[in-house]
């Protein structure tokens, strides 16, 4: 960018110079100087009129050299006021034509007003998105940390664990600061007011690492442990107000007494949007729990560190951990294989919605050009229109810049009035489209018609206005005196090249977003038939967070647990109840080593998840072999598991899983495996299952788990509506517990597939209107061509030419448009849809059927577009189009 800039700070002086002259150039820069004494707006004002004038006489001199550069010098002119009435008068000569040609101005603004206002509430997000830099100092230099260990089975990625931690931020050297992070909900009660809410866990030295400081209050320091958490701008002002004298008041916070001692300002929602609270922890060596992966990390490079750099640094760190804080076997083997995985942050938290959006934004692009032809040609039929009048200008002495600049006012004024259109469609879209976006889209929030927008608005518009009326103005200006001798006819002798070239560039870009739209299309329906493993019809889901001292335990939970899901089954309709730990398309699963009783080299990573009740029959989640288990089992420890069927092969290939044992890493106990289920689909429907394997929610004695927040599982036929009377229940026999994660599995279907629905929502809209767009410009093209040719039509029919044919003859000539345009558009598709690989499921980028149906459907409507011209020409009766002439 240097270069081009430094380049064009040589090139332009000389360039301008050249074009038009010393003298003129000199002229220019006294009166410059000369509204430059006089303030800024008449600066800008007299800018945009001499760029107007050197535009119209540079053009008008390669069009025509007998007029010379100097005809921009008016003896008589006045400087910057002569320049300003000029366009003034123009404008308003504009605005009176406009007025007189009500149909098409308000096609064009329509047109343009629409096109303009997507592209600014899309501009609105992705600015919000992907443009702005991270609220942080210096975020170039934040990145985050992750681990891989190629040749085992860990995840291609996966989060660190505490003695990276240590190791990165004791003995790196490219490091400014390094800290832990994760994020979930927790119960947090102030007074009466019971509610899960989203929370982070970090380390003390986040925010240091971010370099953020609180607007109220301190920080946490390691001295403070987990007794304190900062709360965000949000929870500071719906739970308490905006109450200064918050700071320092104690509050039950995830299951203990903390003090709140800090407020964040409203830009800081580290990691995720939402985020209400952080609780502070500083981990030592005696909190190390080696191999336990799965934190998030993020560091702040010290100034001139590249990432290349500091990848190489941690890799070499990273091998000295089994030696310093010990370890399994198979830890030690995952850390020989380990390698840093480091990003910056900004790509972190946005690099999974990058693509969807420049997609979007791409494909609205599109719209607009689209547009912009349409205009274009609706320009360029009223320039044609208006051929004899231009002859006369001419000829009574206008010069080409002043005709030029006479018509470019019509599209100055179509373009600024649809700009307001636009500002306005923006203003009032934009809270839909946020509303009906994916809620994981970080920082969408903060999209809105602000400065950048409007500005992003004034741009597009004169860059319109350029477009649509510029190439126009130049072809209605030429200078042709015998268009005086052609009275009112219009000029049938030249080929319309420019109308039709702007119909096939309609006609591609149209097809590009069509061949787009399907494949999303497609995507979506292969997803929708997907079999998860499980029914999500007629079931309803929700958690719920018991607090009281009774509940301590396994066994406590367990008895509280199984007793709710009695009352749960008397409710009207209610077919069965179960329980599950991690609901499938809500919550995730850990996962950890397990080794089966076949022999020690047996091993592999898999999931775990607890249940109880009649969570396989609700969920309608088959069991293959074996049984489930009871009611028993949930009370008091058997030893029993049951396996996915993955998991089974993962385990014991080959062989019955039933009456096998395994073992979970780091842990001395056997489990017996009772039953083998199918898989489950637990994360997304585009991803594999994961291998799982199924605890009752009562572990042994010396090592007893208490599951204290389970999902309840409920099928019913009224899942829509028993939200309220489970709710009843719920305050009956916990009253402290609050009620959250509230859906029905057929929800949260719809919701793992969000991402796909609304790309491929928006981008069909803006595939229709691209098709509406182009097969109104292809009909109001083809309708201009009949007018214009009304005689040569009367004449073939008055030699014997019939109606059939007449209407063949227009509708062959629409024809070669579309399919020139359909050609280019199966190109340009074809290189296009390569963007949306990520987002494709079960189909190509280049899908066979996809390119010819959106193609046959391109053809069909755009012969439909041409048949109402043709018919409309088959129906001239020669003797009156004979006579008119």
């Amino acid at each position: 960018m240097k270069r081009v800039l430094s380049w064009c700070s040589r090139i332009l002086p000389a360039w301008f110079r050249r074009e038009f002259g010393a003298e003129i150039i000199d002229q220019l820069e006294r009166d410059f100087d000369a509204a430059r004494r006089r303030g800024p707006f008449a600066t800008a004002r007299y800018t945009m009129s001499a760029i107007g004038d050197l535009i119209g006489t540079s053009v008008a001199e390669r069009w025509n050299p007998t007029v010379t550069a100097h005809a921009i010098v008016d003896p008589e002119r006045e400087g910057v006021q002569h320049m300003l009435s000029e366009w003034t008068g123009d404008l308003r000569h504009a605005a009176r034509s406009l007025r007189r040609s009500p149909g098409f101005a308000v096609v064009a603004i329509a047109t343009l007003g629409l096109a303009i206002g997507v592209n600014a509430g899309m501009f609105s997000v992705v600015d919000a998105v992907l443009l702005r830099s991270l609220p942080y100092p210096h975020p170039d230099r934040l990145v985050y940390v992750a681990a891989s260990a190629p040749g085992t089975e860990m995840p291609a990625e996966f989060g660190v664990s505490r003695e990276f931690y240590l190791q990165y931020r004791e003995r790196s050297h490219l490091l400014q600061d390094v800290a832990l992070y994760n994020s979930f909900t927790n119960s947090l009660r102030v007074g009466d007011r019971v509610e899960r809410v989203r929370m982070s866990w970090p380390t003390y030295t986040l925010f240091s690492t971010l370099g953020v400081k609180p607007i109220l209050g301190r920080l946490p320091v390691a001295d403070d442990e987990s007794r304190v958490f900062v709360i965000s701008y949000a929870l500071w002002q719906s739970w308490f107000g905006g109450d200064r004298s918050v700071i320092g008041r104690s509050y039950e916070v995830g299951g203990g007494m903390r003090t709140i001692i800090g407020v964040m300002g409203p830009d800081f929602r580290f990691p995720v949007d939402g985020t209400m609270l952080w609780i502070s922890s500083a981990p030592g060596l005696a909190d190390v729990d080696p191999g336990h992966f799965g934190e998030g990390m993020v560091a702040r490079m010290k100034p001139g560190v590249t990432t290349a750099a500091l990848t190489n640094e941690l890799n070499t760190l990273a091998q000295g951990l089994p030696q310093r804080f010990g370890g399994s076997a198979n830890y030690a083997r995952t850390i020989a294989r380990h390698r840093a995985v480091v990003r910056t942050l900004r790509d972190q938290l946005v690099g999974g919605i990058e693509t969807p959006l420049l997609v979007l934004f791409g494909a609205v692009g599109i719209v607009l050009l689209i547009a912009c032809a349409n205009v274009a040609n609706l320009f360029t039929v009223r320039a044609e229109g208006r051929l004899r009048e231009l002859a006369v200008r001419r000829a009574i002495g206008a010069r080409r810049g002043q005709l030029i600049r006479m018509q470019m006012a019509e599209a100055v004024v179509i373009a600024i009035v649809a700009g307001g259109v636009a500002a306005t469609l923006a203003k009032v879209s934009l809270p839909l489209f946020v509303r009906a976006a994916p809620a994981d889209v970080p920082r969408l929030g903060d999209a809105g018609l602000g400065v950048v927008v409007v500005g992003f608005v004034v741009a597009v518009t004169f860059i319109t206005a350029i477009a649509c009326g510029l190439i126009p103005a130049i072809r209605g200006s030429a200078p042709d005196l015998r268009r005086l001798r052609q009275g009112g006819r219009g000029s049938t002798h030249q080929r319309p090249w420019v109308r039709d070239g702007l119909v096939v560039a309609q006609t591609a870009l149209a097809l590009v977003l069509l061949i787009g739209s399907g494949l999303l299309l497609r995507s979506f329906e292969r997803l929708r038939r997907v079999n998860p493993g499980y029914d999500t019809h007629d079931t309803f889901t929700f958690q719920i967070a018991p607090d009281r001292p009774s509940l301590k335990d396994g066994p406590t939970f367990a008895r509280f647990d199984l007793a709710f899901m009695d009352r749960l089954r008397a409710l009207p309709g209610v077919q069965s109840v179960g329980l599950i730990e991690n609901v499938p398309l809500d919550e995730n699963t850990d996962e950890t080593r397990f080794r089966s009783d076949r022999s020690a080299e047996a091993s592999a990573e898999l999931h775990y998840n607890f249940t109880a009740g009649d969570y396989f029959k609700t969920m309608k989640i088959k069991v293959l072999s074996g049984r489930s288990f009871t009611d028993d089992e949930s009370l008091t420890w058997r030893g029993n598991a049951m396996v996915s069927r993955a998991a089974a092969t993962a385990l014991w290939p080959g062989l019955n899983p039933i009456g096998r044992r395994l073992q979970m890493g780091g842990d001395t106990t056997w489990f017996t495996v009772i039953g083998v289920v199918a898989d489950v689909m637990q994360d997304d429907f585009r991803q594999r299952p994961n291998p799982v394997v199924y605890f009752p929610i009562v572990g042994p004695t010396d090592t007893s788990w208490a599951e204290s927040s389970p999902g309840y599982v409920i099928r019913t036929t009224r899942a829509e509506k028993i939200a309220p009377e489970v709710r009843a229940i719920v305050h009956d026999i916990a009253p402290e517990a609050p009620m959250y994660r509230i859906y029905t599995m057929a929800g949260l279907a719809q919701r793992s597939m969000v991402d796909l629905s609304f790309t491929m929502l928006t981008l069909a809209i803006a595939a229709v209107l691209a098709l509406i767009l182009g097969i109104v410009g292809l009909y109001g093209v083809l309708s201009y061509v009949v007018a214009q040719r009304t005689r040569e039509i009367g004449v073939r029919m008055a030699l014997g030419a019939d109606a059939a044919q007449v209407r063949r003859m227009v509708v062959a000539q629409g024809a070669r448009v579309v399919g020139a345009g359909i050609v280019l558009g199966l190109l340009g598709a074809a290189l296009s849809t390569q963007a949306l690989r990520s987002l494709l499921f079960g189909v190509t980028a280049i899908d066979v059927t996809t390119f010819a149906g959106m193609s046959a459907l391109l053809i069909g409507v755009g012969i439909v577009a041409s048949y109402l011209p043709a018919r409309r020409a088959s129906a001239v009766d020669p003797i009156e189009s004979l006579r008119g002439e």
